[in-house]
């Protein structure tokens, strides 16, 4: 199963560091049912395009909470087994993946282009008030939506963290 998880550019580098994602279990983001019954679609790649901005919106999520991360949404895409991932909580797509998840299962990173990262930093400042119902701040956070996520190949993992990892 494809899921999409939401990171950092921090996380990321520790990722690339450890050769781990995480240990587990792990929130991501995947075409499940209720995605499928949230989005409306049949279209797997739109389905999974669509779990990729859930994945998008939580990295933002770890932005607002960090505020040392570099203001750039970071989601990787690895296969994982069916066994492995458990619907979530809360969300449409929300998925635990349990278990470690090892970098070297990753297909692709995404990662927004350093023009975001103004849009980003105003969207992550503005997460708590656009979750509180501001109008306003939710705008800014649909701002930073209004970005593409780049697509990375994992053997360009080591540029998109620098010399650091």
């Amino acid at each position: 199963m494809r899921v999409y998880v939401p990171l950092t550019l921090s996380g990321l580098a520790e990722a690339y560091r450890t050769g781990e994602l995480g240990a587990g279990p792990l929130p991501a983001y995947g075409v499940t049912p209720a995605l499928r019954e949230w989005y409306r679609s049949e279209d797997l790649e739109e389905l999974e395009y669509a779990a990729l901005g859930r994945a998008a919106l939580a990295s933002l999520r770890l932005l607002a909470a960090d505020a040392g991360a570099p203001r750039r949404r970071v989601v990787v895409a690895v296969d994982v087994p069916d066994r492995a991932a458990s619907a979530g909580p809360s969300g449409p797509g929300e998925l635990r993946v349990d278990g470690p998840v090892r970098l070297d299962r990753a297909a692709a990173v995404h990662v927004d282009a350093a023009d975001a990262e103004s849009d980003v930093a105003s969207a992550a400042q503005a997460l708590p008030a656009a979750d509180a119902g501001d109008a306003g701040a939710q705008s800014a956070v649909d701002g930073a939506e209004d970005h593409e996520l780049l697509w990375y190949a994992t053997q360009e993992i080591p540029n998109l963290v620098g010399p650091t990892a």
